[in-house]
């Protein structure tokens, strides 16, 4: 009976599911000289769905040096709207984030998630000077900042 017992309690397996399993990407601003820069308008920004629909991603940053965003993992490619305001001033940047996407399993008991590996970046350029790939591996790792994002300079 005791034989049995240990037996049981050895076949049972402990799986550690993340609590947060949304993998994000992680943006860092930075100026010309690469150092951290902030914000001065507020950032509003929107992904384009398969199904034609947008979704808010982030509302209304404002004085900020860093932010994440949720990657989608229905196309190769993320289409988000950054969108400056200040005042009278207002524009809009289309970022274009192509990527593969990976299925990423670790149990039955597990919520099923997509990992990716980035392959490019474009953007328009009213706002935004350019975007750098820093990292290019996303998952559960909060850690790496995967894109340097520079803005032109206004007065």
């Amino acid at each position: 009976m005791i034989l049995l017992v240990v037996g049981l309690l050895s076949a049972c397996v402990s799986i550690d599911c993340p609590i947060d399993n949304v993998v994000r990407t992680y943006y860092e601003l930075k100026t010309p000289a690469a150092t951290a820069d902030t914000l001065k308008d507020t950032l509003t920004i929107v992904s384009h769905r398969v199904d034609g629909t947008d979704t808010l991603l982030l509302n209304k940053g404002y004085a900020i040096t860093k932010f994440n965003l949720h990657v989608g993992h229905a196309n190769q490619e993320d289409t988000l709207y950054f969108r400056f305001s200040n005042g009278a001033y207002k524009a809009t940047d289309t970022v274009w984030v192509r990527k593969e996407n990976y299925p990423h399993f670790e149990s039955v008991d597990c919520a099923g998630t997509f990992f990716h590996q980035i392959t490019g970046i474009s953007t328009t350029h009213h706002a935004i000077d350019s975007i750098v790939i820093n990292y290019t591996s996303v998952t559960y790792d909060t850690s790496p900042v995967h894109f340097y994002l520079y803005l032109k300079k206004r007065h």
